[in-house]
């Protein structure tokens, strides 16, 4: 038979040992970096993008290794046959299970003869007897998956009629009932007068590749939905916040007509990039009796739900201080309401209710800030009548206090947060601090501007609201 001839050009020649040796050093430092890397990773729960760059982490390892073993065999070259070979070759040693080795076989299959001629390997990997025959092109469909097989017989036709190189996967069925993935690259070998006289091919097992693939693609595909739900969520919490909350870039005149009357301005400050939308509200109202209702709060958690949940709040503060309901019993009837809620949540409240012929605050408050009152040059915050956060007991009691203003007095209506990484005693510090600058003002925007140049309208924590009202006289 006239010696075979390979249709593809001839091998390049093998490279230096020295430039394979400086690939290998390079790859397992990158190894060792990306393992570095994952390693500082926090462990997979239920945040869906560190679930999905674990997953690219141990894809970028698995190839590495890979990687990392091809070079080393490009280095080292064939092994040696042992002494007196010649006479009896010694069988290798099995790879060892798990290694590059044991998942790269190799296959000739003779078309003169049909014989089939495979590599101790693709025994392994095919989960078939070494001391079986091996299959021949004829067989070989029988132990691929029924979806798989066309695409096998598509590739091995194109190979030995359009001497194709074959480079393709399909699944394979073991007769433990393990299915793996085999990626098959060959091509034809010609003989002396140009016919195919054979096929050779390598197949790799890649299964563990494919999982690892498959694992950053769901895990990818899950993190994208997460952040189109959030997206969806922050879109719909800001449009439902928008709907309910007073303008915050302009003043109000409350009541709008009379002496004593206040001059309000408020401000919804957004917590950083990225952070839902949360319960804070602010809210400021006229009253059918001339007075004026001044409120500010915060219902805990973040998103949608929360958004819907301080509406329901701002509105029914709104209908019962319309309805005439004192700041203390309109506290108790909010806690009620709060826990007779399919979802269990937490708020906390302060509710004034100013009225101007007597220039007289009459307020409560449930787990919230006192008001600052700043006069005079200096601020102080109001003492606190009881009262407990918003769906902590059932059937808790509020307690309300009044206060009699002056002309120029200032109030100051916030929800934790206003001042970025501080709260309690150090919050109330520095917004008391804002006393000089407030005193220099001439109105509550201003006032409301001096608390955003200080301590900025972004890039918080946690979101906050501003409530600035001034007496007239």
């Amino acid at each position: 038979m006239p010696s075979h001839v390979s249709a593809d050009r001839p091998a390049a020649q093998p490279p230096g040992r020295g430039s394979v040796e400086a690939l290998i050093s390079q790859t397992r430092r990158l190894k060792g970096d990306v393992d570095a890397v994952r390693r500082d990773t926090r462990s997979p729960g239920s945040d869906s993008e560190e679930r999905w760059q674990r997953a690219l982490y141990d894809l970028a390892l698995h190839q590495l290794n890979d990687l990392d073993e091809h070079l080393a065999q490009l280095r080292d070259g064939p092994a040696p046959p042992p002494a007196g070979a010649e006479a009896a070759p010694a069988r290798p040693a099995p790879p060892a299970p798990g290694s590059l080795l044991s998942r790269v076989g190799s296959a000739e299959w003779n078309l003169l003869t049909d014989e089939a001629s495979w590599s101790g390997e693709l025994f392994q990997i095919l989960g078939r007897d070494p001391a079986a025959p091996a299959l021949t092109l004829d067989e070989l469909p029988a132990v691929v998956l029924d979806e798989d097989r066309p695409r096998l017989t598509a590739m091995v036709t194109d190979c030995l009629v359009d001497a194709k190189p074959i480079d393709g996967e399909f699944r394979v069925l073991r007769p433990d009932g393990n299915v793996r993935t085999v990626h098959m690259m060959g091509e034809p070998v010609l003989g002396g007068d140009g016919s195919t006289a054979s096929m050779w091919a390598v197949l790799r097992d890649v299964s563990e590749l494919r999982l690892s693939q498959r694992t950053v693609r769901e895990t990818r595909d899950t993190m994208q939905r997460h952040r189109r739900r959030a997206e969806t969520e922050q879109r719909l919490a800001v449009e439902l916040q928008e709907a309910v909350l007073p303008p915050g870039r302009g003043a109000l005149r409350l009541p709008s007509r009379g002496p004593g009357t206040l001059d309000v301005a408020a401000r919804h400050l957004p917590s950083g990039a990225g952070t839902l939308l949360g319960g804070d509200w602010y809210d400021a109202l006229e009253l059918p009796d001339g007075g004026t209702l001044l409120s500010v709060g915060d219902l805990t958690g973040h998103g949608v739900a929360v958004a819907s949940g301080m509406t329901m709040l701002l509105g029914a503060v709104r209908g019962m201080a319309m309805a005439g309901t004192q700041p203390g019993q309109l506290m108790s009837l909010l806690n009620q309401l709060l826990d007779a809620t399919v979802q269990p949540a937490l708020g906390s409240a302060v509710c004034c209710r100013y009225r101007p012929a007597t220039r007289t605050l009459t307020w409560a408050q449930a787990g919230h800030p006192a008001p600052l009152l700043f006069r005079g040059g200096t601020g102080c915050a109001l003492s606190a009548p009881d009262g407990v956060l918003l769906g902590v007991t059932s059937g808790a009691g509020y307690g309300q206090t009044e206060v009699t203003l002056e002309p120029g007095d200032l109030l100051l209506l916030h929800t934790d947060g206003v001042v970025p990484g501080h709260s309690g005693a150090d919050s109330l510090g520095a917004l008391l601090g804002l006393a000089p600058r407030f005193g220099a003002a001439r109105t509550a925007q201003d006032c409301v501007r001096a608390v955003v140049e200080e301590f900025g309208e972004s890039e918080r924590e946690d979101e906050a609201c501003v409530l600035v009202a001034r007496v007239g006289e």
